[in-house]
């Protein structure tokens, strides 16, 4: 089925969070549908940082055998979309074709409509692809594994290790994923050790520190450092791990919207998408010819109906036939 791979994105895609579920009306199994798409986006946006744009797949592109495909997709830094999760309204076709019915509240047999959706761990690689930076990873602290690393200064003076050990167990006593870094590597090392793993927030503590009764906090989103009191640790770093969630899907969210384009004209798109990537935005006749001359001249594929529907042009920039539908084009993982 697939007539090319890409490492990492295609070859974790053995092992799948999926569902399926069998309704007794098509109401039911549509609304299902469109109900899953909403949980992946949430898992999307709120917990993985990643703004992304809800549609329904063209009938060239959706699942073979559905009725309707719905996507949602990401932007990456450089450009290129990634479709991160679908989910699918099978209407009844699989069930007539294998002969699958229930007994109706008529007590007549019936064929169920279908559905079917999931998302693969190629959302790993939404993550690292939307966050990174030259540094590494950049992980959202409602999922990364360790949300604070615990870095002793000087950790071989007096009391330094033991009040590293306390800040540990009162941020893990408060419901956080904290490490401390004891090694006897330098400092420097492990601040880009850590920078380099994605962890959302450092605590740095030494001497001087423990004698002003505070400690600081640095964020790995943006390096910004704040000075807190020890009595308000928690508090602090909840605030933190806050702002860092807020801050990175903000700038996801810059990152999508500075890649989406208006295009009026075949020309312009290809112009667009040489120039700058990204979706780009046209009307649609809704013809597979121009689908396909598209993909085939643009270099795009068509990315997604978006659910939000706009109205650009009166024609299809492609053909000049009228128009139907907004949809986007790109280039995609």
């Amino acid at each position: 089925w697939e007539k090319t791979t890409r490492p990492f994105l295609r070859t974790m895609e053995f092992w799948w969070q999926e569902g399926h579920t069998v309704h007794e009306t098509a109401e039911e199994a549509q609304a299902e549908t469109r109900q899953q798409l909403e949980v992946y986006a949430e898992v999307c946006e709120k917990y993985l940082a990643i703004p992304v744009i809800r549609g329904r797949k063209t009938d060239k592109e959706k699942f073979a055998g559905a009725e309707e495909t719905y996507t949602v997709e990401a932007m990456m830094h450089d450009g290129k979309a990634l479709q991160s999760a679908t989910s699918h309204y099978f209407g009844d076709g699989f069930a007539k074709a294998f002969d699958i019915t229930f007994q109706g509240r008529d007590n007549q047999l019936h064929h169920p409509y279908e559905t079917s959706w999931g998302m693969s761990p190629r959302i790993i690689g939404a993550i690292i692809m939307t966050h990174g930076d030259d540094n590494g990873l950049v992980l959202p602290p409602a999922v990364a594994p360790i949300q604070v690393i615990v870095l002793p200064i000087a950790q071989h003076k007096p009391g330094v290790l033991e009040a590293a050990a306390q800040l540990k167990e009162r941020l893990v006593n408060a419901g956080f994923r904290v490490k401390v870094d004891d090694s006897d590597n330098s400092m420097g090392w492990k601040c880009a050790q850590y920078e380099m793993k994605g962890v959302p927030v450092r605590v740095e503590i030494g001497p001087r520190d423990i004698e002003a009764g505070q400690c600081v906090l640095v964020r790995r989103n943006d390096g910004e450092k704040t000075v807190v009191a020890l009595e308000n640790l928690e508090a602090a770093v909840a605030e933190q791990l806050e702002l860092v969630q807020k801050g990175m899907f903000e700038k996801a969210k810059q990152n999508l919207d500075n890649h989406i384009y208006e295009a009026h004209s075949l020309e312009e798109a290809k112009q667009l998408q040489a120039e700058h990537g990204g979706f780009i935005k046209t009307m649609w006749c809704g013809e597979l010819e121009c689908e396909l001359k598209m993909k085939e001249e643009g270099g795009m594929s068509s990315r997604c109906m978006p659910l939000k529907q706009e109205h650009l042009d009166d024609v299809c920039p492609i053909c000049g036939k009228p128009a139907k539908k907004m949809i986007y084009w790109g280039v995609a993982y």
